[in-house]
């Protein structure tokens, strides 16, 4: 899987790169990413890459030929390695990310690469969308300074996409949001803490027990929190009978 990210803050990634699962899976060579500066395709000596806004109005508007031109730089660069990478933009005009779309955008990543553009200020010219991006996606409806922080929560999701980044298999198949649930409650010693005990059915040893109460507690936490999730999800039925 590789993913390319252009932003003017590349220093931001190093540490997030280098720690937990995602550093090791990079050592395995199951995951590839590289940064880019945007700074590096600007044209002029200070390196600018925003401008004030036309129309007047507060803050700065990034500029579209340093995008443009880093884009297809790097996307050129895929391309004669036999690539074209889905481009996308972090945005919250966007799509909302979430497990469907995770798994879209990591067949993506794993087939023909995925450069994510992570924006500053006011917004990027809206002549980028119209001629080097493919795609935005929002993590949430609200605003953050910059699309670093979201280019990562995507990474971290789709790096648990690819087998073998997470050690157990079911860890990911047991994931929230993955049947259309949230996940069912988890549970290690001590066996009791603050008077709570462990469920009795967790140490039973009766691995069928198990399964049906882990299943009827992922429907009840959903019910719970998420509802919306039984509404539109696979699972509405099965949960109303319960």
């Amino acid at each position: 899987m590789r993913v390319d990210v252009l932003t003017i803050f590349p220093e931001l990634f190093a540490p997030f790169l280098a720690a937990s699962l995602i550093g090791k899976a990079r050592e395995k060579g199951l995951l590839e990413v590289r940064v880019h500066d945007l700074r590096e395709f600007a044209e002029d000596r200070h390196r600018s890459v925003d401008d004030e806004p036309y129309g007047g109005g507060g803050g700065m508007v990034m500029t579209a030929p340093p995008w443009i031109r880093a884009v297809r730089t790097v996307g050129g660069e895929m391309a004669g390695e036999g690539h074209h990478p889905w481009r996308v933009l972090l945005s919250p005009q966007g799509a909302r990310l979430d497990e469907p779309k995770v798994r879209e955008l990591a067949a993506r990543a794993a087939g023909e690469g995925l450069i994510l553009l992570c924006g500053r200020y006011e917004g990027i010219d809206e002549r980028v969308r119209e001629t080097v991006v493919d795609e935005e996606v929002s993590i949430g409806d609200y605003v953050l300074s910059g699309g670093e922080l979201p280019a990562m929560v995507l990474i971290e999701a789709l790096s648990r996409q690819v087998p073998g980044v997470v050690g157990l298999a079911d860890s990911v198949a047991n994931d929230s949001f993955r049947a259309g649930l949230l996940d069912h409650p988890h549970y290690t010693r001590p066996p009791v803490v603050e008077g709570l005990a462990v469920p009795a059915v967790l140490t039973s040893g009766d691995h069928a027990a198990i399964q049906r109460w882990r299943r009827s507690e992922a429907l009840r936490a959903t019910r719970e929190k998420r509802p919306d999730l039984l509404e539109a999800g696979p699972c509405e039925i099965e949960a109303k009978s319960k």
